[in-house]
């Protein structure tokens, strides 16, 4: 039995859906009865499969979701064995998972289906774009259990929504809706329910056709924003327009506006 699948009632369920698409990958969280909730061999399943599409220079962009009516309630705390250490759970697993979500050097997009709770909702949050259907919601619940937020969630939401509401949204554990979450600037966008898969898919099938190289290289300048200087900054920027510049998908951009035509980047260095 390879990792990522369990046996139910004699068959083999994998614990994460993977769809191979042309210049991308589609990853659905699938513990459907569990709200997708993590557990070791979801966390082991999805490490391999990012690190697969990290490698895989025809892979250019990445789609996550969850299977069912939800995208992810956090951790599985049935997992947890009594009396276990949360802070291992979370450097071995969580801690990890934000890290490849944020280096990956290419684009990825959450679609939220449904509930995005506890680390769920961190995790989505540690995407590149977050798109979520107007019945989903974001739910900082972890004060609820006696926990303290994780997965990045003390440090992305106050970037997001300001300290205020970053204070409030993990003191008092109040759901967010989608369109809340929209104004808020918490993600990119709210999609009718039946619109939410195609437009991920869309959006991340465009992705794939993009200058991906300097897609990454942007991750990271943005990534690294935060904790630079303005002087930094600006010599970070400097160095990675050096890299971009020098790219055939710089030149092929350049000729295709003066060819008035739409460019044919390879995505690479």
């Amino acid at each position: 039995m390879s990792a990522g699948a369990v046996r139910r009632g004699g068959t083999m369920e994998s614990v994460l859906l993977i769809d191979r698409r042309d210049g991308w990958v589609k990853l659905t969280l699938n513990r459907a009865n569990r709200l997708n909730a993590f557990n070791e061999e979801l966390h082991r399943a999805l490490a391999a499969a990012l690190d697969e599409a990290a490698a895989d220079e025809g892979c250019r962009a990445v789609l996550l979701t969850g299977a069912g009516r939800g995208f992810c309630a956090g951790q599985d705390l049935a997992a947890v064995p009594a009396g276990g250490d949360l802070g291992d759970t979370v450097e071995q697993f969580y801690n990890p998972l934000i890290l490849r979500l944020r280096a990956l050097r290419k684009p990825v997009v959450c679609a939220v289906n449904g509930v995005a709770a506890g680390a769920g909702a961190n995790i989505a949050l540690a995407c590149d774009i977050v798109l979520a259907a107007r019945s989903a919601q974001f739910i900082q619940a972890f004060a609820k259990i006696g926990l303290v937020p994780d997965s990045g969630g003390t440090y992305v939401l106050p970037r997001l929504v300001g300290e205020a509401r970053a204070r409030a949204l993990t003191l008092l554990g109040e759901p967010v809706k989608a369109e809340q979450a929209e104004a808020w600037g918490l993600i990119w966008k709210a999609v009718d329910d039946a619109a939410l898969m195609t437009d991920a898919e869309t959006l991340t099938a465009h992705l794939a056709t993009q200058p991906t190289f300097a897609l990454g290289l942007t991750k990271a300048l943005l990534n690294q924003s935060s904790t630079s200087t303005l002087d930094h900054q600006l010599d970070l920027e400097r160095d990675a327009q050096r890299r971009a510049g020098k790219t055939h998908d710089y030149a092929e951009g350049v000729k295709a506006f003066a060819e008035k035509r739409s460019p044919a980047f390879t995505g690479r260095e």
